[in-house]
């Protein structure tokens, strides 16, 4: 069964975690690098289980690997093999597993619903590190973006995910071709999250009504929504999404700050406590799966959960 309706089943509202880089960092990991948080995988990997694990300690349902910027390509410029990057990808599913299941051997409350762990598929410009991930003009073709994502979603898949997160998407048309590759893994779920332009408009400028309307006939496709975004204009994104699916909507954003890609750093504050009252427009707006996005730390999941957990 589809592993966000069995939770939803028993919540009115399913709890994801928040941040992993954010936390990486300050467990002193330098992300200073192309890889990113897949640079851990290289260096620390226990390092990622134990933040793993801080989220669900915190109440997070789901954990969301560090894959999103681990591909075979990326490794490949790093000098290893196809076998040493696929190895690593699947090792980031291990990981995430392994925090979920010392966590539910150790959690005391039988209320509790088992967490899953959700595979991160980052874009293809993530991989670019070129600013295309901000745009989704990638000027590549179908087959080339096939090409680039089906060896990880097959590894992740094999590793033992329970879904996989199409995360962070700009692209319409990496949209269609992610959810058309899913498709070669029956029996496989996938939420697919897109990055906005605005309230109605995904980054590379397609309206959210066409994105759910492409995406409703994949009964593969779980929930939809939109993570890295702005809090305010998240909500509104959820609120146009509702008018045009039935799927679960799912809403990740950032913590309230801004990310400036000139000097690439961090512009403003975000505090848990805005984070969790806006949550109460994420909700209203029809979300029932939480969580957040960029600078976002166990202590906001934390919030989410207190707040959110068990409510029918």
């Amino acid at each position: 069964m589809d592993p966000i309706k069995q939770i939803l089943m028993q919540n009115a509202v399913m709890v994801l975690d928040g941040a992993l880089a954010t936390e990486l960092e300050s467990n002193g990991c330098n992300l200073d690098d192309p890889l990113w948080s897949a640079k851990v995988l290289l260096e620390n990997p226990g390092v990622i289980k134990e933040v793993h694990k801080e989220y669900f300690k915190a109440g997070a349902d789901c954990a969301i690997t560090a894959s999103y910027q681990a591909t075979i390509a990326g490794f490949a410029e790093r000098g290893l093999s196809k076998e040493q990057s696929l190895s690593l990808i699947k090792k980031t599913v291990e990981l995430a597993r392994n925090a979920r299941d010392e966590y539910w051997e150790e959690a005391s409350s039988s209320n509790n619903v088992k967490p899953v762990v959700a595979a991160s598929i980052g874009p293809y410009g993530a991989y670019l590190a070129d600013g295309s991930e901000y745009t989704g003009h990638y000027g590549v073709t179908d087959q080339q973006l096939v090409d680039f994502h089906r060896p990880r979603m097959r590894a992740l898949l094999e590793a033992g995910a329970d879904l996989l997160a199409m995360e962070t998407i700009p692209s319409f048309q990496e949209a269609r071709v992610l959810a058309a590759l899913l498709k070669e893994f029956p029996g496989a779920y996938a939420w697919m999250s897109f990055t906005l332009k605005d309230g109605e408009k995904i980054s590379d400028g397609t309206v959210l009504r066409a994105c759910a309307a492409e995406l409703n006939h994949h009964k593969q496709i779980a929930a939809i929504g939109v993570n890295c975004a702005p809090m305010e204009t998240a909500a509104d994104a959820v609120s146009v999404l509702r008018q045009h699916t039935d799927k679960p909507l799912l809403v990740y954003p950032n913590s309230g700050e801004t990310y400036d890609p000139d000097s690439n750093t961090w512009q403003g504050e975000g505090s848990s406590g805005c984070f969790n009252d806006a949550s109460e427009h994420w909700i209203e707006n029809g979300a029932s799966l939480i969580g957040g996005c960029c600078r976002t730390t166990p202590d906001h999941i934390r919030m989410l959960a207190e707040k959110w957990k068990m409510k029918r």
